[in-house]
């Protein structure tokens, strides 16, 4: 069922929280992190933060839709963009950290759906009006940061030891920055705005291939560091309604 309000995003990601947790799945992890945010934005409208609070609720709506899409898709064995293929495929994987799987789903919605959704709500010329009200939402994402990156160290305890381990073998997992996604969706934007929806096919094929090749490297980040990884995963929680208490 498609959202038309905020209210109604936040309803359907409970139910699929809900879902999950009853079936203990790992795929409830990112929607508990994503309604958190949404929580936040709509607080966020509702004490006029935002420059314009309707169009803020329109924007997100619309974004928030293509996840939802996405998910029902994938559970009705229905191909979603590659990037989340990538995402929801890796909950059935036992090894993978929780930040790895929080990681895997805000790659696929901020680095291939935010700039999308960014340029429906304000195409052409109208763009630029909406750039402060983009830039608000990384705000709101730093307030939480290290709330959750708490609550992850309560349920990953050597979780610490990963800065030690990665050195620079690889710095997708440990240097994975929101900052930067959120600039490379507002270029996603800048570059899909001017330009008819009907010919963006092209251009959301390539990002969706480029967004599902970081996914990948999130999800495998090559052996020496898995080898980190692993030993963090064994004194890791294995308990799925428990992590979502924690998280949420």
């Amino acid at each position: 069922m498609i959202a038309t309000t905020i209210d109604e995003v936040i309803d359907q990601l409970t139910e699929i929280i809900d879902r999950a947790r009853r079936e203990e799945s790992r795929l409830s992890f990112f929607p508990t992190l994503y309604r958190k945010v949404t929580i936040e934005v709509k607080e966020g409208i509702a004490s006029g933060r935002f420059e314009d609070g309707p169009r803020m609720e329109r924007l997100d709506v619309i974004f928030a839709n293509r996840y939802l899409d996405a998910l029902a898709r994938f559970r009705e064995g229905e191909p979603p963009s590659e990037c989340w293929l990538v995402a929801f495929q890796a909950a059935s994987r036992w090894r993978l950290l929780i930040l790895q799987h929080l990681l895997l789903g805000v790659n696929a919605h901020i680095n291939f759906d935010l700039g999308i959704a960014a340029a429906q709500i304000s195409p052409g010329e109208q763009l630029p009006s909406l750039k402060h009200d983009f830039d608000e939402i990384n705000t709101i994402l730093a307030g939480l940061v290290d709330q959750v990156q708490n609550e992850i160290d309560e349920l990953s305890p050597w979780l610490g030891i990963l800065d030690h381990i990665g050195g620079r073998t690889d710095e997708t997992i440990v240097k994975f920055s929101i900052d930067k996604a959120r600039d490379a969706a507002w270029g996603v934007a800048q570059r899909l705005a001017p330009v008819s929806p009907d010919q963006w096919g092209p251009e959301l094929d390539k990002l969706d291939g480029e967004v599902a090749t970081l996914g990948r490297l999130v999800r495998n980040p090559g052996w020496f560091l898995n080898l980190g990884l692993l030993a963090i995963r064994l004194r890791e929680s294995n308990d799925v309604p428990r992590i979502i208490d924690v998280l949420a």
